[in-house]
This record gives C-alpha cells, sequence and structure tokens, in this order.
C-alpha cells in the first residue's frame, strides 16, 4: 500500500519539483512518474496510482491543502448547508488530470504489470470532510452521524456518488483493479458500522459492476476486526484487505472461502528489516498462500522504510511463494 511516498529519495525529488502535494497529485506527467517510481526499483508484480483520497473532496469544491508534519487540513463541511455547496456538476471535467495520470502509466507498464485505482470510501472521506482533517476521537462527524442521521445521509449520497464518477473513470481510462480505503472504519460503533461502512460500500461496488463488468474491487475496512467478515460478505467485493491485527490464520478460514485476501505485514516489521521481517512474511505466506491471496502490508509504508528492505520484502515473499516476476504474487 501507498507504494509511492517519503520512504524513496527519487519521490522527494520529483516532489520538491512539484510544490504543493495537490499540484502533484494534479500534473499528470509528475503523478504518473511517482506511480512508476517502485515498480521499477522493486519490479512490483503491480502499480498503485499516485493520488490522494482527498482528490474528491477537493473537486466537491471542498477547500483542501497540506502541510508538512501537520497532514491535511480542509475547510469543515458542517450540517446541511455544507452539503448543499458540494457541487457534483462538473465533477468529471475536475478528475481530468487523474485519468490522465492513468492513462499515462498504463502506457508505460507492461502487460505483465497491474495498475490499481483506489479512492476513499464515503465514511473515511466524510470524517476528513466533517473535522477539517485527521482526528483522534472522530467527536464531530459521529456528534453528526448520530443526531441527525438523515441529514448526514445527504453527505453521504454525494461523497458516494462523487467516488462512483471517479472510479469508473480510472477504470475507463486504465486501471485494471480498483481499492476502495476505508482507512477510519474502525472509528464507527457496531451500531453504525452497517449504514455508514458497509451500505455505501455496497453501492459503489454495485455501480462499478454494472459501468465496468469484470473489473475487480478490493475493499479495505481497517481497524474492524472480525466484523471483517460481514463487510466481505455484504459489500460484493472481489478481494478484502486486512490489517496487520487480523490474524492471518483466522482469514485463511474466515475470508479465503469467500474473497481473495491481500494483507497484511505489519509496516514497522518493514522498517525493522531483516530476519525478523523475513519470519514474519514467511508466516503470513503459510497462513494465505494455499488461497486466493495478494502479499501486501496492513496499512501503508512508513516514511523512514530503507528502500533496501522492500527490496528484501519482494525477494523473500517471491521465495516463500516459489514464484517469479511475472506471476502477479506480491
Amino acid at each position: 500500500m501507498r507504494q509511492a511516498g517519503r520512504y524513496l529519495p527519487e519521490y522527494r525529488r520529483v516532489r520538491e519539483r512539484a510544490g504543493g502535494f495537490l499540484d502533484l497529485c494534479y500534473t499528470p506527467e509528475l503523478a504518473a512518474e511517482v506511480t512508476l517510481q517502485p515498480v521499477r526499483r522493486f519490479a512490483t508484480d503491480a502499480a498503485i496510482l499516485f493520488s490522494d483520497i482527498l482528490v474528491v473532496a477537493h473537486a466537491l469544491g471542498v477547500e483542501v491543502g497540506f502541510e508538512d508534519g501537520h497532514g491535511p487540513r480542509l475547510a469543515p463541511v458542517d450540517g446541511a448547508k455544507g452539503v448543499d455547496a458540494l457541487r457534483l456538476d462538473g465533477i468529471a471535467e475536475r478528475f481530468a488530470p487523474v485519468y490522465e495520470t492513468v492513462e499515462r502509466v498504463k502506457e508505460a507498464l507492461s502487460e505483465e504489470v497491474a495498475l490499481i485505482g483506489f479512492a476513499g470510501a464515503p465514511w473515511t472521506l466524510a470524517t476528513y470532510m466533517v473535522e477539517g482533517g485527521a482526528s483522534r476521537d472522530f467527536t464531530a462527524v459521529k456528534l453528526w452521524a448520530m443526531r441527525d442521521p438523515d441529514g448526514f445521509q445527504r453527505l453521504i449520497d454525494v461523497v458516494t456518488q462523487a467516488t462512483v464518477e471517479y472510479l469508473v473513470g480510472q477504470a475507463r481510462h486504465g486501471a485494471e483493479v480498483l481499492q476502495i480505503f476505508d482507512s477510519w472504519a474502525g472509528a464507527l460503533p457496531e451500531s453504525g458500522f452497517e449504514r455508514w461502512c458497509v451500505e455505501p460500500t455496497r453501492r459503489i461496488v454495485a455501480e462499478l459492476q454494472r459501468a465496468c463488468p469484470g473489473v475487480p474491487v478490493i475493499g479495505f475496512a481497517r481497524g474492524v476486526g472480525v466484523s471483517v467478515r460481514r463487510y466481505a460478505e455484504a459489500t460484493g467485493v472481489d478481494a478484502v484487505s486486512i490489517d496487520s491485527s487480523v490474524p492471518a490464520r483466522w482469514a485463511a478460514r474466515e475470508l479465503q472461502p469467500r474473497v481473495v485476501v491481500q494483507g497484511n505485514l505489519d509496516p514497522i516489521s518493514l522498517l525493522a528489516g531483516g530476519a525478523p521481517m523475513q519470519a514474519e512474511i514467511a508466516a503470513i505466506v503459510e497462513a494465505l498462500g494455499r488461497g486466493p491471496f495478494v502479499f501486501n502490508l496492513g496499512h501503508g509504508i512508513v516514511p523512514e522504510t530503507p528502500p533496501e528492505n522492500v527490496s528484501l520484502l519482494v525477494e523473500t515473499v517471491r521465495s516463500c511463494a516459489g514464484g517469479g516476476s511475472g506471476q502477479r504474487r506480491s
């Protein structure tokens, strides 16, 4: 996950050229370059589009900025007036730079390397839009959802519609797989999980199946524990990505008979590297490698990760799986 990033020196050089982070996301030449950098360096079996989940919020008219050391800052969407101000009309044109990036990457990749597009799930995107950035307790967004569920539903509906448009466009411009990141699904209480996590994702998957038949969808509901089984069953995704807290053997028993499993090395294990990392990789492949499986991390790469650790990861996965670079196993 998040293959391009601050851990690669070549990425940092391009990032400096781009200026602002959103400028990098919206400059197809540069966004394509940083998408391709990990593939060139590590010969991975897939590339994941370089962009950001907040591109959708920005396209809806939300003011979005990124501050070094502080993460994203957004003008909060507050109540009905905030929802009314969101702009769905003409949104496809505002996504056009991302679609051009997809086309450039697709053209540059060999046929053996898959291209994964992605978007944030409606709940996770809504948390940023309501809280005005990252949050530890999600107080504002959860209060709105609890006190005024019908009003909050309007926000979820708008974000869902925009996300469908965004993902369909990525598929039509060359993405072969689509992933939906619900990074803050674990913040939901059980009473809200079905309505705010499962149902919007189910709607997105159904629309993608109609508009882009044959394009697989990966769902990632981070932090939901054993509820990932319900998520897999109810949303219709083709694969579930599991975070590092989900036991691999449990996933083999409860998930793999239903869907492909993607995961789930702890990013800190990758940061540590060496023999301990290799042992964890071997255990994951042993548990999940007999079923439909895509090796990945349980969340994004830590910026301080040495690139040589990533090289060792790829070599170890291929050694454990007994496959070559063209078999799409890592």
